[in-house]
């Protein structure tokens, strides 16, 4: 192997455990989701478990307010979308004409997206 193989390799092997560790990060809630999707389980009361079934989704979608909550659901997705995506566009149309002052406008505009890492890692830390 050559040293320009060994230098391609490199990246993928370092970058090898964080993928590892993402993806049992996101599989195994996953895998502990549909596991207790299936279980009769309280956590208030762990000694009456056991293997249900799909008896759990039966009970789920039977209930007459699944439906409703769908409904709610997608009324609020598509609501929070148009608004964002036409605001997003007559804001940018705003922007975008030529005025007195608009390179502080878009500076006071776009500096949310500066600010709020360094306070995240304020309040995290």
């Amino acid at each position: 192997m050559s040293a320009f193989e060994v230098v391609g390799l490199a990246p993928g092997v370092a970058d090898a455990p964080a993928v590892v560790l993402l993806l049992v990060w996101m599989v195994v809630p996953l895998a502990l989701t549909l596991w207790f999707s299936f279980q009769q389980y309280n956590p208030l009361n762990p000694i009456r478990d056991g293997f249900v079934g799909f008896s759990n989704y039966a009970l789920f979608y039977s209930n007459p307010a699944f439906l409703q909550s769908i409904l709610n659901t997608l009324l609020i997705v598509v609501s929070v979308l148009v608004i964002t995506v036409v605001g997003g566009i007559l804001l940018a149309l705003l922007i975008d004409q030529p005025m007195w002052g608009q390179g502080i406008v878009r500076i006071l505009v776009i500096s949310p997206f500066f600010v709020m890492p360094p306070v995240a890692a304020l309040v995290w830390k």
